[in-house]
């Protein structure tokens, strides 16, 4: 129900930018983000986006990284710029609901130095 595309092997100061569509099925959305695992850690917070446009990043990210959404508001993305080699992890989207939480299927993005 989410599908999220655009991670890859990038060098350091680098950029790259993910997508997470949801599908028709989900309605209902009023948050729309970014979380990132990487090996050996938990998963956390990157950005999240809410249907009135309110957005929130985690420290370690802002002035780096942008999180926005398409007018249908069914697809969201996250232009990541200034790329480190901490920044590598798996990337996920996640959808919340007014009754559920959606996660997509998580994708890699690998920062080298």
């Amino acid at each position: 129900q989410l599908q999220a595309s655009g991670g890859g092997l990038v060098q350091a100061g680098g950029s790259l930018r993910l997508s997470c569509a949801a599908s028709g099925s989900i309605s209902s959305i009023y948050l729309m983000g970014w979380y990132r695992q990487a090996p050996g850690k938990q998963r956390e917070l990157v950005a999240t986006i809410t249907s009135g446009g309110n957005l929130n990043y985690a420290d370690s990210v802002k002035g780096r990284f942008t999180i926005s959404r398409d007018n249908a508001k069914t697809t969201v993305y996250l232009q990541m710029n200034s790329l480190k080699p901490e920044d590598t992890a798996v990337y996920y989207c996640n959808t919340k609901t007014l009754f559920s939480s959606y996660w997509g299927q998580g994708t890699l993005v690998t920062v080298s130095s």
